[in-house]
């Protein structure tokens, strides 16, 4: 047996070896600064990019998982090899033949690693298949099932399909004339082991090589066109093995994952052929699961290479499912996970039910491009299938549709959505805008509920749907407990109801930049200033509890020092937010500061107050205007309620335009 890989040739590949082209086929990386690229990071689950390396030291680190290293330790962790497999790995890349300290170089045979052997095993049987295929007499029926769906050998070649022949130990023959031996051939699923030695894992099977992202030959799905055949399943797919588990693999990721990182969009389809009819209409960034549902593992693998991140404009992932039931319970399901994506998902059902294979011998390209460009947002699509369970002809039917499309849209992220979606959902069902709201609203609060760790109710779980809110999130709103004074819950309150503030809407953002003027400069704003807001002038649920926080804080002598103006507002403010304030009393303002008082400019902190206050009072607008026009359907009028709100109305809107003629 062959001793350890000699020091100087480890060093070698280590300094040859590029940890950015290394990297890059498992991360898709964009500029962090001089010297440096960021990305998400391939080891855990993350929405903003924290994964760093620094080519020039050829050094790698995560600043969210806490893992890092070199380009050696790098492939040992993403592909689960021992030390010695990737530097033998990364060696093979290089082109570059290996000493050993028992001397001299050993045999190639003897010199690859496990690891190294399946994948060699792998290229060498889609070789065999594909010539099988191309060649053989009894390949015709596969031949045959490849034309009749427009596809000719290029494509078999560009794709590298082949055919299993149905003798049952022809590959396994083929594998041992070339070195492999029957360990390497049953442990990388190509083989099965009976009674009489082995057999071909495939046989009399149309085969697609499942390719990891590298373009490496990891396994392969196999398809049946015999009607003879005594396996009736229709797919069959390599088991698990050492170098191939189903769900971190995606076929057709090795020929999209370039245009994917380009145009930050995935299009997942359901089968091989899918894959093959959109790459060859131009949708080039299409993909499929290898026979399991497409699960959370596929969507970090994706999310890396789409740069799903936060801080960037969305990105974009359509799903195309059949028409059929199968197909839309597929869609639910993916709908159920679209929470883990940053980007937006949209989902492409053929009218007809066809599949993008069907599409292109029906319609051609254009077909199929035209499927992709007119996905619909998965909301959209969730709503219009939940709804067609029910008979919207009758009340029950109609009411029992809106309870249940009632969380679809209560949980859409973006906020400024849910509006347009609420009338959207009333007019598919033909009711009132503001019982639909009403469902929204409460659906958003049993969420809020389910979500907690003993189950409870939050505190404002028996508010009437139509509370003065008007929001849909739901959960603790401190400050609101009928007056105007804050109430303040207790600490098995407030945990789990306080979401981090999506810092992507705009309004939230000004709402934190507010929160922090406030807490890193408590005397800025002009005198009285902060009691003309609310706490329900903050969207974020955790901005309204600081906020709550501050305008305790605000009537008691907390403000000798900026230090102890920052723990009296801590000492206020519920304890779930501590370490928000913490972190808003540190954050650097996105603004310059004035250089003889080292305090932002008063046109910086008045258009963060009024942009705030607007929101608040055109909200407020909103939903008295709302409540006007349900007073006017309702069958009791009440004139003196009506009095009070036009009231209300004509001052809320006075202040608007006191707000607007101070900003011109």
């Amino acid at each position: 047996m062959a001793g350890r890989i000699n020091p100087d040739d480890i060093a070698t590949v280590k300094s040859r070896s590029s940890i950015e082209d290394v990297v890059r086929e498992h991360v898709t990386l964009r500029p962090a600064g001089p010297g440096s690229l960021k990305g998400l990071c391939p080891f855990h689950d993350e929405k903003t990019p924290s994964f760093n390396i620094r080519p020039a030291v050829g050094a790698w680190h995560c600043f969210g998982c806490g893992e890092g290293g070199d380009v050696i330790s790098f492939i040992q962790k993403v592909d689960h090899l021992t030390f010695t497999e990737a530097v033998e790995r990364l060696a093979q890349r290089l082109g570059m033949e290996l000493r050993y300290e028992d001397g001299g170089s050993r045999p190639r045979e003897e010199g690859l690693g496990r690891r190294s052997r399946l994948l060699e095993a792998h290229r060498v049987a889609e070789e065999y298949y594909t010539e099988r295929l191309l060649s053989d007499q009894g390949a015709r029926l596969a031949r045959d099932f490849l034309r009749a769906r427009d596809f000719n050998s290029t494509h078999v070649r560009r794709f590298g399909i082949g055919f299993a022949p149905r003798g049952g130990e022809d590959l396994v023959g083929h594998l041992r004339g070339k070195g492999f031996t029957d360990e390497e051939l049953t442990i990388g699923g190509l083989a099965g082991r009976g009674s009489r030695g082995l057999y071909d894992r495939f046989r009399g099977r149309l085969v697609w090589p499942i390719r990891d992202i590298t373009g490496s030959t990891i396994g392969f799905g196999a398809r049946r066109i015999f009607d003879d055949d005594r396996i009736e399943a229709k797919y069959l797919n390599t088991s698990e093995t050492p170098i191939y588990k189903k769900s971190t693999v995606l076929y057709g990721l090795d020929l999209a994952k370039k245009r994917i990182s380009q145009d930050r969009q995935a299009v997942v389809v359901e089968g091989y052929t899918d894959v093959m009819a959109c790459h060859l209409a131009g949708v080039e960034t299409a993909v499929a699961t290898c026979g399991t549902a497409f699960g959370a593992e596929h969507i970090k693998l994706l999310r890396r290479i789409m740069r799903d991140e936060a801080d960037l404009a969305p990105a974009k992932v359509i799903f195309t499912f059949d028409g059929d039931a199968a197909g839309q319970k597929a869609a639910m399901r993916a709908f159920a996970d679209d929470e883990k994506w940053t980007s937006q998902s949209f989902v492409a059902v053929e009218k007809s039910g066809k599949d993008p294979c069907e599409l292109r011998q029906a319609g051609g390209d254009p077909a199929v491009q035209a499927l992709i460009e007119d996905a619909v947002p998965m909301f959209e699509f969730a709503v219009r299938t939940t709804i067609k369970r029910f008979d919207l002809g009758t009340a029950e039917g109609r009411v029992q549709a809106s309870r249940a499309v009632a969380p679809i849209v209560a949980s859409i992220r973006d906020r400024s959505l849910r509006p347009e979606y609420t009338r959207e959902v009333a007019g598919l069902l033909g009711i009132e805008v503001e019982q639909v709201g009403a469902e929204v609203a409460r659906a958003g609060r049993l969420k809020v509920d389910a979500d907690r760790p003993d189950g409870r109710p939050s505190p404002r779980s028996g508010e009437s749907p139509n509370g003065r809110d008007g929001r849909s999130g739901g959960g603790w709103r401190p400050g609101e407990s009928g007056g105007d004074e804050a109430v303040e819950p207790g600490p098995d309150e407030v945990a789990g109801l306080l979401p981090v503030p999506d810092q992507r809407d705009p309004v939230v953002l000004a709402e934190r930049q507010l929160l922090q003027v406030l807490l890193q400069f408590p005397t800025v704003l002009r005198p009285g200033a902060v009691d003309l807001l609310t706490s329900s002038a903050f969207s974020a649920p955790a901005h309204r509890a600081v906020y709550d926080g501050i305008r305790i804080a605000s009537g008691t002598d907390g403000r000798a020092s900026l230090g102890s103006w920052v723990s009296a507002v801590t000492e206020a403010a519920p304890s779930a937010v501590a370490p928000l304030i913490s972190e808003l009393a540190v954050a650097t303002l996105p603004t310059r500061m004035d250089a003889t008082t080292g305090l932002p400019s008063s046109r910086y902190v008045e258009e963060l107050f009024n942009r705030v206050r607007t929101v608040e009072l055109t909200r407020r607008v909103a939903d008295a205007m709302s409540e006007m026009r349900r007073l006017d359907h309702a069958a009791e009028p009440d004139p003196q309620r009506s009095r009070a709100l036009a009231v209300e109305l004509q001052e809320l809107q006075r202040q608007l335009a006191s707000i607007k003629e101070g900003m011109a």
